[in-house]
């Protein structure tokens, strides 16, 4: 056995570099995906662990999906070549050992964002510490928290005014009330489509702003996919040329909150 670069070949050949990365996966979404994507860049072979519910609920509060759920949406990303499920969501220094040992785990990535426990602590302090240690960027403009924000956005939009929309109250989004849902005297403003107080007029459907700065639907993201990020998903196709496939199947659908049903219907 011989070493070269940090790395031990064995019969001449080099040992396939093994990275770990850990995660709760919940509602799992692009930024999940890419970043998976970027660890498996580090290495050859991509070892993803999987937080079960009960440490997610004692890190960071009550998961939206199961085990069940947040397993078969890791198993569908293509980059991912092996899993660990049930794993610590601290990684420390003896859950370490155990990656290296029994899992022969090179090192450990995460996103450059901080991951800190209940207590304050980093979670991989134990890994940094033994120079392990590794960092992808975060991708910006998407992650948990934020959709949470939509659905709760969602939420107050389509459930708590259905009533004002049927009794016109406070002329926000009232369909017969006195203010018009788009301006002041009707339902496209008393100054036409594009008035002062049409559709996207000083008075819009729910206030000062319009409706593009107030409806859930509408409101400014920041999420960018570039077509060089869109084409780094697109490589790797498990089909290749000349495979003398037949037939394309074409599946349609929103797939908004893409979850193991979706998985399940696309397999």
């Amino acid at each position: 056995m011989t070493i070269e670069n940090g790395h031990q070949h064995e019969n001449g050949r080099r040992k396939p570099v093994r990275v770990y990365m850990d995660g709760c996966f919940d509602m799992m979404h692009f930024g999940h995906a890419n970043a998976l994507r970027q660890a498996k860049s580090l290495g050859d072979v991509l070892v993803v662990g999987i937080c079960p519910d009960d440490e997610i609920r004692r890190n960071k509060g009550p998961p939206v999906m199961n085990n069940d759920e947040r397993l078969a949406a890791v198993e569908s990303v293509k980059w991912v070549d092996e899993i660990i499920t049930n794993v610590p969501y601290d990684v420390t220094a003896d859950f370490l050992k155990t990656l290296i040992e029994d899992h022969g785990v090179d090192f450990i990535v995460h996103g450059d964002d901080p991951c800190l426990g209940p207590d304050g602590r980093d979670v991989y302090a134990a890994v940094k510490e033994e120079k392990k240690f590794r960092t992808v960027k975060r991708t910006e403009g998407v992650s948990s928290t934020d959709i949470l924000d939509r659905i709760m956005r969602c939420e107050g939009d389509l459930v708590t005014k259905p009533t004002k929309m049927m009794n016109g109250e406070n002329g926000m989004n009232e369909m017969n009330g006195t203010n018009g849902t788009n301006g002041t005297n009707g339902l496209k403003g008393s100054n036409g489509t594009n008035g002062t107080n049409g559709t996207h007029g000083t008075h819009g459907t729910n206030g000062t702003n319009g409706i593009k700065n107030s409806s859930p639907f509408h409101r400014p993201s920041t999420f960018l996919p570039t077509t060089r990020r869109l084409l780094e998903f697109v490589g790797n196709s498990n089909v290749a040329k000349g495979d003398g496939i037949n037939n394309v199947v074409y599946v349609d659908g929103a797939f908004d909150m893409f979850h193991a049903g979706h998985i399940a219907a696309l397999r």
